[in-house]
């Protein structure tokens, strides 16, 4: 089991870092690979709109992703970790999700099968200052086609209200708990639909 995850906060140790944490560290006591990537730390452009992966499936632009979509083809799970900025994900994670245009591409223009022939599994971990109805809302749709465009499923995952400050994702009564809970069930390769997540983040 190799679990690619993504950490799409700019502030290293805070909230999202440390639930991703509990998650990862629950996957790898369970016995999977991991691989955390911090999205502020690497080199990712936005898509520039080119239409030049149109034939081939494969970007032209030369940064970190040249490394990083090999990662993403091989994982069996992907975890994407974002704070919600203005009811959306962060800017690196953002342009992230734009460059998986080149894989949409193989997947619905060049009809390409899935790497290494399976589907994987994707899983969306957030939280927010506010504790809008609707938070989750538009950031769960744009993830949700993201883990398509790169041959996966997106399976649902764990989302808080009201944490701002650095740290207080450690004073919810249940978050850390929650999400090594989580990491432990997909480490241990147990079926997706008995993963205990949130499909709905609706209150």
């Amino acid at each position: 089991m190799k679990i690619l995850a993504f950490q799409g906060s700019p502030r290293i140790g805070g909230n999202t870092d440390l639930l991703l944490d509990s998650f990862l560290k629950g996957a790898e006591e369970a016995g999977a690979i991991i691989e955390k990537i911090y999205l502020y730390r690497v080199e990712i452009g936005p898509c520039i709109e080119c239409g030049e992966c149109d034939d081939t499936g494969e970007c032209v632009i030369s940064d970190d992703m040249k490394n990083i979509y090999p990662k993403i083809d091989a994982a069996d799970v992907i975890v994407m970790a974002s704070p919600m900025f203005f009811y959306n994900i962060s800017s690196r994670t953002q342009a992230l999700v734009e460059r998986s245009q080149a894989r949409w591409v193989c997947k619905y223009v060049l009809k390409k099968e899935p790497p290494f022939g399976r589907e994987k599994q994707g899983i969306f971990l957030s939280l927010g200052a506010t504790k809008g109805k609707k938070l989750f809302e538009g950031a769960q749709r744009v993830i949700r086609y993201f883990f398509d465009a790169v041959y996966a499923r997106y399976e649902g995952g764990l989302f808080y209200r009201g944490i701002e400050k650095k740290g207080d994702i450690k004073k919810h009564p249940s978050a850390l708990k929650e999400a090594y809970a989580l990491g432990k069930a997909v480490g241990e390769g147990t079926p997706p639909e008995t993963w205990p997540l949130v499909r709905d983040p609706s209150p």
